[in-house]
């Protein structure tokens, strides 16, 4: 988290008042709420009423992707377009309204370098288009950094309502609400340094969507609760903070990968041929398990990703490789390494030094 975020936050926690009270100290929370609406419009090109405030990028995925199928619902629209390499908060709400509400779920195919098949869309939508009411593909993907084409999805879609994860993206790439078309867009606090628990809903001032949440009607009466104004104005701070340098992070990135490829030649980098986010690198290793090069480099003090489920302490395979044509093995054989504005050379230097160490005894403990 920022300096400048905890800075924010910790003044307004010191501040009275509801911002939906009509006293004078509501009215003062109230000013600082907008104001922080306002900067975070700017930011990320949208209206300032456009703007909904949740307490996550889960919550804001929920809203849009159950919201906009119940609207669609109403016009006899009953199919769920997403990508097959969207994250759980868009794949496990998808999975519920197909269980509980009866929503045909189709899922958008991936190429071996993780881009979806606008070909496949395309047919779908000339095919079937007048009984899709949403689709949501994310703008990058959180385990391979490719960032996905949604202008052009867009474009395809039409009249159809365009929602996208971008939680991932907001602030390391180029995002603009309004250049992009989409209908709805979620972004998260905690990954631009922001605090955890904060999140928003970029939804066009035109569309009007059931609600998730019920009472006080606050945030177009969409999202109903008090809002967590001291949370929302730091993750305002960080938006409008400069602290991430995509040109610096990418040359760690391309740095990196280039360690890897010298010290651990059959490493395969997943996505290489694609756009992607500057920070993020996802790499298979053969002949290892992902679950114990994590824990190798954890006892290293590094942190990285398997990028996989763990349910019922059952490991599973990543969806997302698997969409991308790895098997089960080669899925539970890769890591994936994140890069940020504290990042430093030396930090990648240090990685790449412990890997093949790291590496050698993964492999042997795979053969036993």
């Amino acid at each position: 988290m920022l300096e400048s975020a905890i800075s924010a936050m910790t003044e307004q926690l010191a501040c009275l008042g509801n911002p939906s009270s009509l006293h004078s100290h509501g009215r003062a929370t109230r000013k600082a709420l907008e104001d922080a609406r306002e900067s975070l419009a700017k930011e990320v090109g949208c209206l300032p009423s456009e703007v909904i405030f949740t307490a996550s990028g889960t919550e804001a995925n929920n809203i849009a992707l159950k919201g906009l199928f119940w609207a669609g619902r109403n016009s006899g629209k009953n199919i769920v377009v997403i990508s097959s390499i969207e994250h759980r908060a868009i794949l496990d709400p998808a999975h519920w309204l197909s269980t509980h509400e009866g929503a045909e779920v189709i899922q958008i195919p991936v190429n071996f370098d993780g881009v979806i098949d606008l070909g496949f869309l395309k047919d779908l939508i000339a095919s079937r288009g007048d009984q899709i009411s949403v689709i949501s593909v994310m703008h990058a993907n959180n385990e391979t950094g490719v960032i996905q084409p949604i202008a052009e999805v867009v474009a395809i879609a039409g009249d159809i309502p365009v929602h996208t994860d971008a939680v991932q993206s907001f602030k390391k790439t180029p995002l603009s609400f309004s250049l992009l078309g989409v209908t709805a867009m979620s972004l998260s606090a905690h990954k631009i340094g922001g605090p955890l628990g904060v999140g928003a809903l970029i939804l066009k001032r035109t569309v009007e969507i059931p609600s998730l949440l019920h009472g006080g009607g606050q945030e177009r009466e969409i999202r109903s609760g008090t809002l967590n104004t001291p949370g929302i104005v730091a993750f305002t701070t960080a938006a409008t903070s400069a602290h991430f340098n995509a040109a610096e992070v990418t040359t760690l990135r391309d740095r990196f990968i280039s360690a890897i490829q010298k010290l651990v030649p059959n490493a395969t980098v997943n996505g290489l041929s694609s756009a992607r986010l500057p920070g993020i690198v996802n790499v298979t290793f053969l002949g290892t398990q992902s679950d114990t090069l994590l824990l190798l480099m954890d006892g290293q003090q590094i942190s990285c990703s398997t990028g996989s489920a763990c349910s019922a302490g059952v490991h599973e395979a990543s969806h997302v490789l698997l969409a991308m044509g790895h098997n089960d093995e080669t899925a539970q054989s890769s890591l994936r390494f994140s890069f940020g504005a504290s990042s430093t050379a030396s930090d990648c230097d240090f990685v790449a030094s412990v890997l093949p160490g790291v590496i050698a005894r993964a492999r042997a403990a795979h053969l036993t």
